[in-house]
């Protein structure tokens, strides 16, 4: 078993944005601005389309093609979610890809959910500045910009700048508390759920071969990602919910974007291949037959 270290810095960061939250709930309780509470909203969706379109599907997957204007709102509101540079982030999410439900993995399941969920975050990582899964996005300048600034940027746009734009309705400190601590508590454990709630609850219609799990309840609480199993099949399709009901927010915006030139050369799996990995997932969990 490998013995982690406790990651300090983190730690204290971490503790210290879920007690400036609560603070944060309070305070908008006794000094309600619904601009406030309408900019936390915006942020919200801002920088949770940065990390599940962007981060996720976009340069952990390149399941999608984007122009540099879109890319570069996804490395700045990246930035503003807190979760590491994509650099660092797809790096962890194409270890995770290749060594699932194993030691190697960062997110490891098999771990128990806690650390899946959060508490790998708090531990030091080994090979921290192991870039060699990500060779191809260490060659593009706006990831290496965004890598070389990222807690300059990270500070800008989760504190500063909602702090500003709270000011020009005498509310600085409120969009400080709620857009930036209340919106990054919450949109930590939404990306969060992913390793933790996808790897446990819900179905495996397309693969029985690892943990992933496809789950209505964990689409809703991270925005989309919740079809965890088709995506763990499927890496190179750019929907995670392909049902015309799934909820699957990521996806309604990369597939209208693309309507509007903003991206294109969008991935979809042949549904024959889908239906094919259904049968085979149906089989391997199929009872065996009784022989008379």
């Amino acid at each position: 078993m490998v013995k982690r270290q406790l990651d300090w810095t983190n730690t204290i960061f971490i503790g210290t944005a879920h007690l400036l939250a609560v603070v944060g709930v309070v305070y908008v309780c006794l000094n309600f601005h619904w601009q406030t509470l309408l900019l936390a909203l915006v942020w919200f969706g801002f920088c949770g389309v940065a990390i599940t379109g962007g981060y996720h599907r976009l340069f952990s997957h390149p399941t999608y093609k984007a122009i540099w204007p879109l890319r570069l709102f996804y490395l700045l509101f990246g930035a503003a979610s807190v979760q590491n540079s994509a650099l660092k982030w797809s790096a962890d999410h194409r270890v995770h890809h290749s060594r699932v439900d194993t030691p190697e993995d960062p997110y490891d399941i098999t771990a128990g959910f806690w650390w899946a969920h959060i508490v790998w975050v708090l531990c030091k990582q080994p090979k921290d500045d192991d870039f060699s899964a990500v060779r191809d996005l260490a060659a593009d300048p706006l990831i290496l910009f965004q890598h070389k600034y990222y807690f300059p940027l990270a500070v800008l746009f989760a504190a500063v700048l909602p702090a500003a734009i709270g000011a020009l309705w005498g509310d600085w400190l409120g969009a400080l508390l709620v857009c930036g601590f209340v919106r990054l508590v919450v949109q930590w454990h939404a990306t969060f759920s992913v390793n933790s709630f996808a790897h446990m609850i819900g179905t495996q219609p397309y693969s029985t071969k690892n943990s992933a799990r496809d789950s209505w309840i964990t689409a809703i609480i991270s925005l989309g990602e919740g079809y965890h199993n088709f995506h763990h099949r499927f890496q190179s399709d750019y929907r995670n919910g392909i049902r015309w009901f799934h909820l699957d927010p990521t996806k309604w915006f990369v597939w209208t974007m693309s309507k509007l030139g903003v991206t294109r050369d969008l991935k979809r799996t042949p549904a024959r291949a889908i239906a094919r990995a259904r049968e085979m997932a149906s089989a391997a969990t199929a009872p065996p037959a009784v022989v008379q």
